[in-house]
C-alpha cells in the first residue's frame, strides 16, 4: 500500500493476457477513497516488481516461487496455435502436437508455456524477442507461433487466427502476492477476486474502519449531547412551573387569611 495513513492507495501488477477490468470496477465501487492503479508488466519480470514492492498484489502466470508468494490459482487457459487464415490447419476444429511436426514453430524469448526441451516441428532459424514480433512472422508466412489463447487474442490480426492444440503444456494465472505483506486491502482484493459480497468481504482496509468507527463514535456523542440537552431542558421548565406555583399559592393563601386593610372598630 502506498500513500499515507489519510490517503492510501493500491497497486495491482497483471501480466499481458490478462484482464483485471471486472475486478477494478467492483474495487473502485466499494472503495472509492482508496485509488487502484494498473501496472501492466511483462511475465518474467512481474514476480520481481512485486518482490521490490513496486506492486502490492499481482495476476501472474503460474508458477511462482511458494517459499516467498502466496498464490491462489484462478484458471489454466487453452493453448492454441496461431496461423494464416489459409492454413490447412484450420480445417479443423482442434489439433495435436503431432499435426505441427512438419511446421516451423516459433519460440519467442519471453514465451510462457515453459516448453521442457523446445516446442514441436522445425526450429526457426531465430528466436523472436518477443511474443508480438512472433505474430508478424506468422503473418509474414515464416511459422506458426504456440501460445495460450489470451495472448492469441491480445495480439490479434484480422490475417490470422487460431485452432486449440489438445496435448501442448498450459499456463495458468494465479493471484499473488509477498506472505508477508497480507495487508487489508489485499484481503479485500482477494475477498472481490472471489467474489465475495460487499457484506462477507473480510478485508475493508484499516483506514476505512477507522473513518466508519470514528463517525459511529461522532454519532453516539451527538446523540448524548442532544439527550442531555433535552433532559435539562425539561428540568429547568419543571423547576420553573414548581416554582411559580408555589408563588401563585402563597399569595393566594394570603388573601384568603383575611389580608388586606384591617376593619376599624366602631
Amino acid at each position: 500500500m502506498t500513500g499515507t495513513e489519510d490517503s492510501p492507495s493500491f497497486r495491482l501488477a497483471y501480466v499481458p493476457g490478462v484482464t483485471p477490468a471486472k475486478w477494478a470496477r467492483v474495487w473502485n465501487e466499494r472503495l472509492p477513497d482508496v485509488p487502484l492503479t494498473l501496472l501492466q508488466v511483462p511475465a518474467a519480470e512481474a514476480s520481481d516488481l512485486l518482490r521490490g514492492q513496486s506492486a502490492d498484489i499481482g495476476l501472474l502466470r503460474l508458477p511462482v516461487d511458494r517459499t516467498f508468494f502466496s498464490a491462489i490459482p484462478l484458471y489454466t487457459e487453452t493453448t492454441v496455435v496461431v496461423v494464416p487464415k489459409d492454413h490447412v490447419v484450420t480445417a479443423a476444429d482442434e489439433v495435436t502436437l503431432g499435426d505441427l511436426a512438419d511446421e516451423v514453430v516459433l519460440h519467442p524469448l519471453d514465451d510462457v508455456l515453459g516448453w521442457q526441451d523446445a516446442p514441436p516441428g522445425e526450429p526457426a532459424f531465430q528466436r523472436p524477442e518477443t511474443t508480438e514480433d512472433a505474430i508478424e512472422l506468422v503473418a509474414a508466412g515464416i511459422g506458426v507461433l504456440i501460445v495460450p489463447q489470451s495472448l492469441a487474442r491480445l495480439y490479434h490480426r484480422r490475417d490470422l487466427t487460431y485452432r486449440p492444440v489438445t496435448d501442448a503444456p498450459q499456463s495458468g494465472i494465479g493471484l499473488c502476492w509477498p506472505e508477508e505483506a497480507t495487508t487489508d486491502l489485499v484481503e479485500e482484493f482477494i475477498g472481490i477476486v472471489r467474489g465475495r459480497t460487499v457484506n462477507s468481504t473480510r478485508g475493508r482496509g484499516r483506514t476505512q474502519q477507522a473513518a466508519q468507527q470514528g463517525a459511529e463514535k461522532r454519532e453516539r456523542r451527538k446523540t448524548a449531547g442532544s439527550g442531555e440537552r433535552k433532559g435539562g431542558g425539561a428540568a429547568r421548565s419543571g423547576s420553573s412551573r414548581a416554582a411559580g406555583s408555589r408563588g401563585a399559592g402563597a399569595k393566594s393563601g394570603g388573601r384568603r387569611g383575611g389580608g388586606g386593610k384591617p376593619r376599624r372598630r366602631s
